[in-house]
């Protein structure tokens, strides 16, 4: 079985700026945050940004700010159930998903049932 490797904090801000279709430069723009900053954030050169920075780039692209200070190895007390909690990660899920196309959504959809039905089947 293949090891699960966790998504770095570089690898998620990429992912996140490319799911809302914006270039370093965009986010540069937007935020004032160099994009050669920005690049080396993205491929891990910078491990730990300020909270400053994460706090701004979980605005510009809409995910939960302390997710990104958990990611980043920042202390984050947690006062939220589990089910809190649950609710937390699905709605991060869902904020880098903006702007599907139709085909996407019917795609993830359809996925979701498939994974459900498997894991049904699994019990």
């Amino acid at each position: 079985m293949a090891e699960s490797k966790e998504l770095s904090l570089g690898r998620l801000l990429k992912d996140l700026r490319e799911a809302k279709r914006l270039s370093l430069r965009d986010v540069e723009r937007k935020k004032g945050i160099s994009n050669a900053y920005l690049s080396q954030l993205e491929n891990d050169i910078i491990e730990k940004p300020s909270p400053h920075i994460l706090h701004k780039l979980a605005e510009l692209y809409g995910v939960d700010y302390n997710y990104l200070m958990q990611k980043a190895g920042y202390f984050v007390p947690t006062h939220q159930s589990k089910g809190g909690q649950k609710q937390a990660a699905r709605s991060f899920a869902l904020s880098s998903m903006e702007d599907l196309s139709v085909e996407e959504e019917e795609s993830l959809v359809e996925y979701l049932a498939f994974l459900r039905t498997r894991k049904r089947k699994k019990k």
